[in-house]
């Protein structure tokens, strides 16, 4: 049974010795039932917050948000453009405890209302960077859990397996969040303070800015972009200021961010499936599952971005110099038999036999970009055929453009590493080919 505000007004007191109750009401912050809570007013006007969970999972959280609030010190708290709660007292509540706040100003809105301002999207993306500028160390102090790339990586890998292991993961789903898993690209970045579990029930605004963030339970070291895939769900016009002010803030540094966002973001539908599988709720599972063919159907009509961009292995000048000698030059024509998607090795989370008339729009951009490359590459041929016929470069030091490889040199050094996907090798093959055609026309 619900405690009556007036029971939690009593416990108020006993967390508080001395304190003077002369209002308190129910309170609700979108908890979603897992607290009883009340707002209390003392005789000087200043307004608390009287939380007792109602749940072993709530007091759990309730825990470690506690600990939380202990280790975000004054200093730390003094690097953050907003409010963080306050503890004040605690008192016995039969088996559990009440926990005793300082009430923080500031309203709570639905997620595509809190996006849907841009001044509010940009402060909200500012504050996230805020908290990930925060330094690690204190997190090692306060005892509270640190995740490396790699155990981001695993962890990830293990709840895409518990979920498939439930026999209701589209296969499509499944591949396409393997391949992210597969691309090591996508897991190279430096773990950050996060706080592990924002949504919109986590921001106060006033005066469209966050005045303070709440739910501190998951305050943790791990990947950044945990704090950002609620962002990529909502459908506020100005989502995207806050992801690109939170980028602003932190100055780029992880170019993969927000696909990792969007792994989590979609993993979401998996955890509600787990969580409906693992309580035998079906009518959850039902639910989860709905959403799941709902993210199929979006996936595959291409409005969904991907979330791998694999290139196939990396060269260096003399593998690529190698290649090229051990290849004949006629088996690598952009006419017959070529591949319609190109060499390079591209990802997609879908059978393409299953969709042969769907086009991702990243191939797409790759087909223009490849159109626009060829272009360059005739012009360089042209400008190639004079050099070989005897035309010398002026004393502005401009290379040789007969040379496939000096373009991309960028030092002019054979000697140098570069590195090349197959689109570049096929390229430069294709350039080698025609200056060496054109050399001996002018030599005839």
């Amino acid at each position: 049974m619900a405690r009556s505000h007036l029971t939690l007004a009593a416990l108020a007191t006993s967390a508080l010795p001395g304190l003077d109750v002369a209002q308190a009401r129910a309170h609700s912050q979108r908890a979603h039932g897992l607290f009883d809570s009340a707002l209390i007013i003392d005789r000087d006007g200043r307004e608390l917050i009287i939380r007792v969970p109602r749940s072993q999972a709530a007091e759990t959280e309730q825990s470690a948000d506690l600990v939380a609030l202990r280790a975000l010190t004054v200093g730390n708290r003094s690097r953050l453009p907003f409010d963080v709660p306050e503890f004040v007292g605690q008192a016995p509540a039969g088996p559990t405890r009440a926990v005793l706040y300082e009430l923080l100003p500031g309203d709570s809105f639905e997620t595509d209302a809190l996006t849907g301002h841009v001044g509010v999207s940009g402060s909200i993306g500012r504050s996230i960077a805020a908290i990930h500028g925060l330094p690690t160390a204190f997190i090692t102090d306060a005892g509270l859990p640190q995740q490396t790339a790699l155990d981001c990586r695993t962890s990830t890998i293990a709840l895409i397996d518990r979920a498939a292991e439930t026999g209701y993961l589209p296969a499509a789903l499944l591949r396409r969040w393997e391949q992210a898993t597969d691309d090591d690209s996508l897991w190279q970045f430096a773990p950050t303070v996060v706080h592990g579990s924002l949504s919109d029930e986590s921001f106060l605004i006033v005066d469209d800015a966050v005045s303070g963030i709440l739910g501190w339970s998951a305050l943790s070291v791990g990947d950044p972009a945990r704090d950002l895939n609620w962002l990529l769900a909502a459908r506020g016009e100005a989502a995207e200021t806050a992801v690109a002010s939170y980028l602003a803030a932190r100055q780029g540094g992880d170019p993969r961010l927000t696909q990792r966002a969007l792994l989590y973001a979609e993993l979401e539908l998996a955890r509600w499936l787990l969580h409906g599988s693992d309580t035998r709720n079906q009518e959850i599972v039902d639910d989860a599952v709905v959403m799941l063919d709902g993210l199929v159907e979006t996936v595959h009509s291409n409005t969904m971005e991907s979330l791998s961009t694999d290139t196939g292995p990396v060269l260096d000048v003399a593998d690529v110099e190698t290649l090229l000698d051990a290849t004949p030059h006629g088996s690598l024509g952009r006419d017959a038999g070529a591949s319609p998607h190109g060499s390079a090795m591209l990802t997609d989370s879908f059978d393409r036999s299953e969709f042969a008339s769907l086009r991702d729009p990243f191939e797409e951009s790759a087909d223009a970009d490849s159109a626009e490359a060829r272009e360059g590459a005739d012009s360089t041929h042209s400008s190639g055929s004079e050099s070989a016929s005897g035309t010398a470069d002026d004393e502005s030091g401009e290379r040789d453009r007969s040379d496939p490889f000096a373009e991309l040199d960028g030092e002019g050094d054979p000697n140098a590493t570069v590195a090349y996907s197959f689109e570049d090798i096929e390229e430069l093959t294709a350039r080698s080919t025609d200056a060496q055609a054109s050399t001996r026309s002018s030599s005839e």
